[in-house]
């Protein structure tokens, strides 16, 4: 009865956060699109760069993120108030920490190299810099947000994480429309503003979580023992998530040395695509990934590798519903979208949907390994195998090849990097391989293949025009519903009759 509850509780904040980003994908997709023609595509690339610069960094910021989360979320699942205070005052004292040091390798590393081996136009060093000091503002503001973001996740209190995210799509959508009033420097504003939305949202979480949650409550004192569990535990996570970072942003760093800010700005626009679809599965494991480790946490090993399992399948079968469209119309969607399509952008969006897809699986499976708190090995392991993305891309560009071939490395880091998570969860608590490698690749595979194949021949009879890509997608989307209906299971198919029928009865 407890798991149904939970369960229950899943579908609602699910429902919660897709209203948000239903919102956030429109309003992202207009604000990027507008920025584009704003900006220019120079100056679009050179902020998507820069904002790179600092974001290497934020690998130290990652591995507390998943640090604090962890821990707030066991302690909630063990019911004990005491350590969930110690926690919390824990987290806020080492993000702190990070953020000064952070603070520092940004204004001495960071900036040295910003300004002595980055592509800049030379007219443009000054805006870059002033571009640069207000996202490495931004990011130690949101550095320090961490406690209180997790504190609300854990809780699964996901209406307030909506509202959050809607004001800051909002302002964000505010900020574009002033950028069309001014007459000043508007890479340099949209950076301030930017920072300005940074301390909005600080100050409406203390404000929140210090009402709301009792725990959420900073002591001085400092309990060593809680201290040097998440600090190790971040320690790992830093390692795993310098290899993410190093993936994404030192691949746009070389970009950017061997091409220049176009590619970077084509490059821009399709991750901006990617993270715009990929909130359809981030909304659904972010309302999933609390009762991961707090079924862990109660001892529930066999219904967490249950949720964990289905988890990665639905988080497959969503964000197929959404890339077999797009990725066969990705053309027409671009050149609706924005007034100029940036070179390779198309090249870049098809290799980065594949690329996406398989990264859709592993969200539940990480939360999962983390929860045990046994990551060393996983964390190197993961590291390895992103951070081969950097010297391949490397040696891709000086062979002189087109620069979206970077893409290929990245789907295949993606791929090895999904086995290897497999294998290591099942190391740990002994999952049963044949199910997770059946039913997430070989399965999940075929199901792709069921559902495009047939999407792309329907296609070619219907025009490229705006009413012909809705009449395509509401096609596909109902072939892709029919597929994935005959690929659930009985009990699967009877939860879908009996939440029908309520909503029927209701």
């Amino acid at each position: 009865m407890s798991n149904q509850i939970n369960n229950k509780l899943i579908a609602k904040n699910t429902f919660v956060l897709y209203l948000r980003m239903l919102f956030t994908l429109a309003v992202s997709l207009f604000t990027t699109r507008e920025l584009l023609r704003i900006l220019g595509v120079e100056d679009f690339g050179l902020y998507n760069v820069v904002g790179g610069v600092v974001l290497m960094f934020g690998f130290l910021n990652n591995a507390m993120i998943a640090s604090s989360q962890r821990f707030i979320s066991f302690a909630l699942g063990e019911g004990d108030n005491v350590k969930q205070k110690r926690v919390f005052s824990t987290s806020i004292l080492i993000h702190l920490t990070i953020a000064i040091v952070i603070l520092l390798l940004a204004e001495t590393v960071g900036l040295w190299f910003l300004n002595n081996k980055m592509t800049i136009p030379f007219d443009r060093y000054q805006a870059v810099n002033w571009v640069y000091q207000a996202a490495i503002a931004s990011f130690v503001l949101q550095i320090i947000q961490v406690p209180f973001s997790a504190s609300v996740i854990a809780h699964e209190k996901m209406s307030f994480y909506a509202c959050i995210s809607i004001m800051d799509a909002t302002l964000k959508l505010i900020i574009v429309y002033i950028l069309t009033l001014v007459d000043i420097d508007k890479l340099k504003l949209y950076a301030i503003l930017l920072l300005s939305i940074s301390i909005l949202n600080l100050a409406l979480y203390f404000i929140y979580t210090r009402i709301k949650f009792v725990e959420c409550r900073f002591t001085t004192q400092i309990d060593k023992p809680l201290f040097n569990d998440m600090f190790r535990f971040a320690g790992w996570s830093f390692i795993g998530n310098f290899g993410f970072t190093a993936k994404d942003y030192g691949v746009n760093i070389i970009l950017n040395i061997f091409c220049g800010p176009s590619v970077n700005a084509a490059r821009g626009i399709a991750y901006q695509v990617m993270n715009a679809v990929n909130g359809f599965v981030g909304n659904f494991q972010t309302a999933m990934n609390p009762q991961i480790t707090k079924r862990y946490a109660t001892g529930e090993v066999d219904s967490m590798i249950s949720l964990v399992l289905n988890g990665s399948r639905y988080s497959f079968y969503l964000l197929s519903i959404i890339i077999i469209p797009l990725f066969i119309r990705a053309d027409y969607v671009l050149e609706l979208w924005l007034d100029e399509v940036p070179d390779m952008a198309l090249h870049f969006l098809h290799l980065t949907l594949i690329m996406g897809i398989i990264n859709s699986m592993h969200g539940p499976i990480v939360t999962a390994m983390q929860a045990t708190g046994r990551i060393k090995l996983f964390q190197i392991t993961i590291a390895i195998i992103m951070v081969l993305d950097i010297p391949i891309s490397f040696l891709l560009m000086k062979l002189g090849v087109a620069p979206y071939s970077v893409m290929y490395s990245a789907i295949g880091t993606a791929f090895i990097g999904l086995v290897a998570r497999i294998l290591l969860l099942h190391r740990i608590i002994k999952i049963n391989l044949k199910d997770f490698f059946i039913t997430l690749i070989f399965r999940n595979i075929a199901i792709l293949f069921i559902m495009f194949i047939p999407a792309l021949y329907v296609s070619q009879f219907i025009p490229m025009t705006f009413y012909g890509l809705g009449i395509f997608c509401l096609i596909s989307l109902i072939w892709s519903c029919f597929v994935l209906y005959f690929s659930l299971t009985l009990n699967e198919r009877n939860m879908i009759y009996s939440w029908i029928y309520k909503m029927i009865n209701k």
